[in-house]
């Protein structure tokens, strides 16, 4: 059974089977020279939060798609009301809730367009900037460090690079 660390403190100590590990050439050609562990380790942090963001944004769009989705069919079932001779309810509905703002004077791309401008957009930036000033840009020097002490070398599916 491998060791799963829980740092990357851990895995710079000790590779998947309890002796070291050190980086090989072609995943220490993905850091900067210079760049030390804590930094790294802190770099991954700000990447992870944004990749967090990137999946808040992904469940935004989700909920924009689906309540628009959700106003056509509900109009739909407003044609179908009142084809079924309900017209009073179908007036009601159509009235009170077909195009309504999901938030105060906003429909959903709106909210989207809000989020995107205002945070997602101030995000992007400053992570890429952080990698920028102190690993040169380079992305997941991190994850493609824990990635070679976790893989098993010589091992069919556990490659280094494609």
């Amino acid at each position: 059974m491998q060791n799963r660390c829980k740092s990357f403190a851990d895995w710079c100590r000790t590779s998947h089977i309890g002796y070291p590990c050190p980086v090989t050439e072609s995943d220490s050609a993905r850091r900067p020279a210079g760049v030390d562990d804590a930094t790294v380790e802190a770099v991954g942090a700000v990447s992870e939060a944004w990749e967090y963001v990137e999946r808040a944004r992904g469940h935004l769009y989700s909920f924009h798609q689906l309540m628009g989705h959700a106003d056509l069919a509900l109009g739909d079932a407003c044609d179908k009301l009142r084809d079924a001779g309900h017209g009073a309810v179908a007036d009601r509905l159509e009235e009170e809730v077909v195009g309504r703002n999901v938030l105060y004077g906003r429909w959903t791309f709106q909210v989207v367009e809000e989020f995107d401008d205002s945070y997602y957009s101030v995000f992007r930036d400053h992570e890429r900037r952080v990698r920028e000033e102190l690993q040169q840009g380079a992305r997941h020097v991190f994850e493609a460090e824990m990635k070679e002490r976790r893989r098993t070398h010589g091992k069919a599916g556990h490659e280094p690079r494609p």
